[in-house]
C-alpha cells in the first residue's frame, strides 16, 4: 500500500485548422480578419459565434453596424448573454491520476458534453493499492490506522488470490487472467487509486467546475476540480476568467459571474 495525492493533467485541446479557417474567411469576403485570442479553443468559439450573425466586420450583415473587437470583449459578451451553444465546439482533454473510484463514480454522473475512458480493473491486476485519505480520517490517528490496516489486508488478498490461481506462471491464457482479475476486483475498495481520462467542452466544464468545487460536494472531487480550475483559468482566460475563487474549509470554491451559460 502507498499514499497518493490526486493529480490533474491537461493532455489535449482543440486545434484550429488555419488553412480551413482562412479558406472560409476568403469565402466570406473577410480574408484579413484576425483575433487576439490566447488559445485555439477561444478562437474557434469566436469564429462560431461570429458566423451566427455574420459579425466579423460591419457591413457583412446589413443589420450589423458595429462589432465587438477582440477575444476578451467578444467572449465576455457570449458568457454574459448565455449564448452557450457556441462554447460547446472545443474540447479539453484531461487525465485524472491517483484518484479514487469514489471520485470516478461521482465524475461519471456528468454525461452531457463529456467523454470518459477509465482504467479497467477487469484487465489491470491490483497489487500495490494506492490510498488518499479524506481530512476527517487523516486528522484522526486511530481512524487512519484502521484505514491503513484495512487497505493492507485487501492488498494482501489480491496477492494471495493471484498466487492461488497461478496467474504469473508461464502459459496462463490471457482470457483466464482477465476472468480472475475481474473477479478479484470485487474485494477491492472504492478508495483505491486509479486513473480516468475525461474530456469536456467548455460549457460542460464550466458547470462541473462550479458544481464540484461547491462546499457541499465530496472532498476529493473538490480537490481535483480546484486543480482543474487553476489550469483552465490560466490557459483559457477569456472562457473562464469570470470565475472567482474563495477558499472554504481549505479547498477552493469557484463561482462564475455568468451561471448556466
Amino acid at each position: 500500500m502507498h499514499k497518493v495525492e490526486p493529480k490533474v493533467f491537461l493532455v489535449g485541446e482543440t486545434r484550429v485548422v488555419e488553412e480551413g479557417l482562412q479558406a472560409y474567411l476568403i469565402h466570406l469576403g473577410v480574408p484579413d480578419w484576425q483575433t487576439d485570442s490566447p488559445s485555439d479553443a477561444e478562437k474557434l468559439i469566436e469564429v462560431m459565434g461570429r458566423l451566427c450573425y455574420r459579425s466579423f466586420e460591419p457591413g457583412l450583415n446589413p443589420n450589423v453596424t458595429k462589432v465587438r473587437e477582440g477575444s476578451a470583449s467578444y467572449l465576455g459578451n457570449i458568457l454574459k448573454t448565455a449564448h452557450g451553444s457556441v462554447i460547446e465546439h472545443p474540447m479539453m482533454n484531461f487525465i485524472f491520476a491517483d484518484v479514487s473510484r469514489v471520485f470516478t463514480h461521482e465524475l461519471v454522473r456528468h454525461r452531457a458534453g463529456v467523454a470518459i475512458s477509465q482504467e479497467s480493473l477487469r484487465f489491470v491486476r491490483l497489487e500495490n493499492l494506492g490510498q488518499w485519505l479524506p481530512t476527517v480520517i487523516r486528522e484522526d490517528q486511530e481512524a487512519t490506522e484502521i484505514f491503513v490496516r484495512t487497505f493492507e489486508q485487501l492488498e494482501k488478498l489480491q496477492v494471495e488470490l493471484a498466487k492461488h490461481f497461478k496467474l504469473d506462471e508461464p502459459g496462463v491464457p490471457f482470457h483466464f487472467k482477465k476472468v480472475v482479475t475481474s473477479a478479484m476486483r470485487r474485494i477491492a475498495p472504492d478508495g483505491l487509486a486509479t486513473t480516468i481520462g475525461w474530456s469536456a467542452n467548455p460549457r460542460a466544464l464550466r458547470w462541473v467546475l462550479e458544481m464540484r468545487t461547491d462546499p457541499s460536494a465530496e472532498e476529493e472531487i473538490r480537490l481535483v476540480f480546484g486543480k482543474v480550475g487553476e489550469i483552465v483559468v490560466a490557459r483559457y482566460p477569456n472562457l473562464f476568467g469570470d470565475f472567482t475563487v474563495e477558499v472554504v474549509d481549505g479547498l477552493p470554491c469557484s463561482r462564475p459571474a455568468s451561471r448556466k451559460v
